[in-house]
């Protein structure tokens, strides 16, 4: 991984270092003894050499110096501004030597790339714990997702299960309530009837003489639980007794309550009697 950015580096100094040694070799040799430009040219590429080197010695010991780096820096501009007055000079390939200008520059920032690099790079040990951490991170959040997959379609089952229970309930009291609603209406019809009504009283006279029967249906409706009393605990009431409570009962308002009134707050008073007696009870008093 190091060869990736540092030969490119090596490569780029390289080709600048000989492209500033011919330039200057050729654009001062017209003006100047040629081994005057040459001891120039090689001037230029050491300076920025050595201090290259020198950057990099002070990098391997994890330290760093502005000095150096501006000292190099300006060696690169060096070499690139004579690049350039060069290829403004040149007659003839002007555009091909400007092109290349730039190579020494580029060269310093390959080199800036290059210990960026190494001040960030980490070892094959610390490399497979970042990707352990990461894929244990990448198992958990599947597993996370799993879950709560599962535990979607587990709800999405409750519910519906539970939504069928409840329609199944709906249409077995409808079904109920249509029953309850012909039977009542049937019993309704029975108690109004003329010929009903005298046939239900020939029958009654015989079993209480003296008193007309009064016939009521039963309460269909929401009824209120009675209060727990244990049976054992409420002494069973004589016929006399269970008289004189209906009458206090029925009599406790103006106009008289009704039998269904009445036996509610009997019962809702902790009395106990049978519906048989309790009907008795009342048709004697009543």
């Amino acid at each position: 991984m190091k060869a990736r950015t540092v030969l490119p580096a090596v490569a780029m100094t390289t080709v600048s270092m000989v492209l500033t040694l011919a330039v200057v070799v050729m654009w001062l040799g017209t003006a100047m003894p040629w081994l005057v430009a040459l001891v120039v040219g090689i001037g230029i590429d050491g300076g920025w050499l050595a201090t290259l080197a020198y950057e990099r010695r002070l990098a391997s010991q994890g330290d760093h110096s502005r000095v150096v780096t501006a000292v190099g820096w300006g060696f690169g501009l060096l070499a690139t501004a004579v690049l350039v007055a060069h290829a403004l000079t040149a007659e003839e390939s002007a555009g091909a030597w400007l092109a290349v200008a730039w190579l020494p520059l580029a060269a310093k920032a390959l080199w800036l790339v290059h210990g960026l690099w190494e001040r960030t790079a980490l070892t094959p040990i610390a490399l497979d714990a970042i990707r352990g951490i990461q894929q244990e991170a990448r198992d958990e959040a599947a597993v996370a997702r799993a879950r709560l997959r599962a535990e979607a379609a587990t709800e999405e089952t409750r519910l519906t299960a539970v939504t069928e229970a409840g329609a199944r309930v709906a249409r077995v009291q409808a079904t109920t309530a249509d029953t309850l609603a012909k039977a009542w209406s049937t019993l309704e019809s029975a108690r109004a009837g003329q010929d009903t009504g005298r046939a239900l009283t020939s029958v009654t006279t015989r079993v209480t003489p003296d008193v007309t029967p009064r016939w009521e249906l039963p309460v269909w409706g929401p009824s209120e639980p009675l209060p727990n009393r244990s049976l054992e605990a409420v002494p069973a009431l004589t016929d006399e007794a269970l008289d004189v409570v209906v009458d206090e009962i029925r009599t406790s308002e103006t106009p008289a309550l009704s039998y269904r009134e009445m036996a509610t707050r009997f019962r809702a008073a902790g009395h106990s009697a049978s519906e048989v007696r309790l009907r008795a009870a009342w048709k004697r008093v009543a």
